[in-house]
């Protein structure tokens, strides 16, 4: 066997690191449905996986610069993940782009298994969404009108309005992360898209994936709509999951004035009333605003962190919707492996910068 070069060496941070991620994106790749028909993968999805996590724990912001840090160390890696060989740069470069599947999966699956053993505080978990700038200029509406592309300009971003950021041209990073009474704050779920989607339709493919003893849902009015109300709280049998969608309502104005007609209600749409109404019944209630408040002490504070951690606070990485779904998501697999090994070491908060310095 050769012998390791020093970043990875038995006692470095960054083997830690790649002993914690290994079985993380071995459960990921269980997890991702068939591929179909069609010749398999000579590198398997956890194998790229985790050499993308290595590259993004190096902080490496082009994947040029990833593929040459990692291409230096190609004896060792292919060595410690059993490969018969290392990706070619073309490879590398067509597989980052189609790996936020496995990365989303790997933040599920770490998730999952963190819950089902106790680590985590799922019972109540706070959802939000925040922009992230494209990487280049902006590309506006009137640029647009006329076909005027600006030179570097990310074709893929969109804009987006927030009261905290104001107007940005990029994308969109929503997370759902745990909202205990004190404690470590750990990201459950995310997702990347471009900035205009609305959280209404971002949110829904993430109801499956909650944690079964996940109770409160804390979401601000931008998450107000009854089909996710519903996800939430209501099985598809429409029996009752155990579960509350916790968050202000959006006022419904009459915009042509005058009293509306009193149409015949079906029995659906009244039952979904009346859910309607029970959420904002419970909102308004002591503990359900009790609950509430934890959203602004857990997710709008863990953004600050993670894009400070990361170097998202003023654009993302890369161009393109794929690379950025990776390299973010990836991100958030790999918060949660160093929230892991903040642990290990003693540690019980989430104070995680400490690791990546010194890898």
């Amino acid at each position: 066997m050769p012998p390791l070069t020093a970043p990875f060496a038995a006692a470095t941070p960054l083997r830690h690191l790649i002993n914690l991620a290994i079985p993380v994106c071995r459960r990921a790749e269980a997890g991702l449905p068939p591929r179909g028909p069609g010749r398999p993968y000579e590198i398997p999805e956890w194998a790229v996986a985790v050499m993308i996590l290595i590259a993004v724990a190096k902080r490496l912001t082009t994947k040029s610069a990833q593929y040459r840090y990692l291409s230096a160390h190609a004896a060792a890696l292919v060595d410690r993940l059993g490969l018969d060989r290392f990706p070619a740069r073309s490879t590398s470069f067509a597989r980052y782009r189609t790996a936020s599947l496995v990365m989303a999966e790997a933040v599920a699956a770490h998730t999952a298994h963190a819950a089902a053993r106790g680590h985590i505080d799922v019972r109540c978990a706070a959802a939000d969404k925040t922009l992230v700038a494209a990487a280049g200029p902006a590309w506006h509406k009137g640029q647009r009108a006329r076909g005027v592309r600006p030179r570097g300009a990310d074709g893929e971003a969109s804009w987006s309005f927030s009261e905290h950021d104001g107007w940005v041209y990029g994308y969109g990073l929503e997370a759902l992360v745990t909202a205990p009474r004190c404690g470590l704050v750990w990201p459950l779920l995310g997702s990347v898209d471009p900035g205009h989607v609305r959280e209404a339709r971002t949110f829904p493919p993430k109801v499956p994936r909650l944690p079964g003893r996940t109770r409160y849902v804390l979401v601000d009015m931008g998450y107000d709509s009854n089909d996710l109300g519903e996800a939430v709280e209501y099985a598809a049998a429409g029996r009752p999951t155990g579960r509350r969608l916790v968050g202000p309502q959006q006022r419904r104005h009459n915009r042509y004035g005058g009293r509306k007609r009193a149409w015949r209600e079906t029995r659906r749409r009244r039952l979904r009333r009346g859910h309607r109404a029970e959420r904002r019944r419970f909102y308004g209630t002591k503990f359900g605003r009790s609950l509430y408040r934890r959203r602004g002490q857990t997710v709008e504070p863990f953004f600050g962190w993670f894009k400070g951690v990361f170097g998202l606070a003023e654009h993302v990485w890369h161009a393109g919707l794929g690379n950025n779904r990776t390299q973010v998501l990836a991100a958030l697999a790999l918060y949660q492996i160093l929230l892991v090994y903040n642990r290990i070491k003693g540690h019980g908060d989430a104070e995680v910068k400490w690791i990546l310095d010194l890898l």
